[in-house]
């Protein structure tokens, strides 16, 4: 399934509560603190999982809409596929949904402010991202090239035609 589902074409319900639920950094998801194990059953609510203008998550059916907590990316890429003769890299988050990274699915790279870490993301849908794992990261590193963008050196990959900086080219080389 291409971009990981997802409903459209309806108001939201009025009827709101809060859902004790939650999905962590690394992709679990969870009811009242314990990990949800049925996959259809996490693949079912990930098909209703929205997010308002707000930043808020929700899972929205057409009777009821309820939040629930996303520590950081509702969805965690966990391969890439490379290979294609087309140019275009493609992921696969940890329910299984393949994304194309290109213009409607950006790819990019933030930083924690206080470490510099890199927190890599892929869109997948509707206002919804992929946390890039850290061994896809290291892929595409690998991938990348050195370009020139506003004046600066760095590195990033290309597909379905368009360019992702993934930082800053070390000395301004790769």
């Amino acid at each position: 399934m291409e971009s990981g589902g997802g409903l459209r074409g309806f108001t939201w319900p009025d009827a709101t509560s809060d859902f004790d639920m939650a999905i962590l950094r690394d992709g679990t998801w969870t009811h009242q603190g314990t990990p949800i194990t049925r996959e259809k059953l996490v693949k079912l609510f990930a098909t209703v999982l929205q997010r308002d203008e707000d930043g808020a998550y929700w899972l929205v059916t057409p009777g009821e809409r309820g939040r629930i907590t996303v520590e950081d990316a509702p969805f965690v890429a966990v391969a890439l596929d490379a290979t294609s003769q087309t140019g275009c890299l493609r992921f696969r988050t940890n329910l299984d949904y393949w994304v194309t990274a290109g213009p409607d699915h950006a790819i990019r790279v933030e930083e924690d402010p206080q470490t510099g870490e890199p927190s890599p993301y892929i869109h997948v849908r509707d206002g919804l991202d992929a946390l890039i794992n850290r061994s896809v990261f290291y892929e595409l590193v690998e991938l990348a090239e050195t370009r020139t963008e506003n004046g600066c050196e760095v590195l990033g990959v290309e597909s379905d035609g368009a360019f992702f900086p993934l930082g800053h080219a070390p000395n301004g080389e790769a």
